[in-house]
């Protein structure tokens, strides 16, 4: 049986295998990712957009759906009056019709379709580029240790001095359109 090793855990064996003296050596940060992403306006505009993709091929294909809707009703109040090869028709045009949609919605929504894509192309961009100024930022500061605030690792506290989610957001080259997290205090 596999066990998963949770962040928590691996926080806890890493911490433990430090000596107490190497552990006052190490510097520890964290960020916090979902408040990085807020506020990079390249992010904003990629959700805008995935978003109304979603909600445009949603309608699309609830409008596939209503035409199968429509096609078993009039079936349904037809079928009394229909020969057998003709009921085998309209049933076989209304389960190909539902096929078409149901495939429609795999391509749009699959786990490998057009909006896991999209998502992929638009944010995947920006998640290395945020990833890319955080290892920057604790190669330079020589920090041992970042986590991540807002991916659910277990924090028991976290003193905002060690907060460098702000200059990962500087190191990136956004100008931020928020107050910053120091002037709100």
């Amino acid at each position: 049986m596999k066990t998963k090793l949770t962040m928590a855990a691996v926080m806890v064996l890493l911490l433990a295998a430090i000596t107490p003296t190497q552990a006052q050596n190490q510097r520890f940060g964290y960020v916090d990712t979902e408040y990085i992403l807020e506020n990079i306006p390249e992010y904003k505009d990629a959700q805008d957009e995935l978003n109304a993709l979603s909600t445009r091929w949603e309608k699309e294909i609830k409008a596939k759906y209503d035409q199968v809707e429509k096609m078993y009703r009039d079936y349904q109040t037809e079928s009394v009056l229909l020969p057998e090869d003709m009921k085998r028709k309209r049933e076989e045009e209304i389960i190909a019709k539902e096929k078409e949609a149901k495939d429609l919605q795999m391509k749009y929504f699959g786990p490998e379709g057009d909006l896991f894509n999209k998502r992929t192309e638009l944010v995947e961009p920006i998640q290395e580029k945020v990833f890319n100024a955080i290892q920057n930022i604790a190669e330079t500061r020589n920090y041992a240790f970042v986590f991540d605030k807002a991916s659910g690792a277990m924090m028991l506290y976290a003193s905002d001095k060690f907060d460098i989610s702000d200059d990962v957001l500087d190191e990136i080259g956004n100008v931020m359109q928020t107050v910053r997290r120091e002037d709100r205090r």
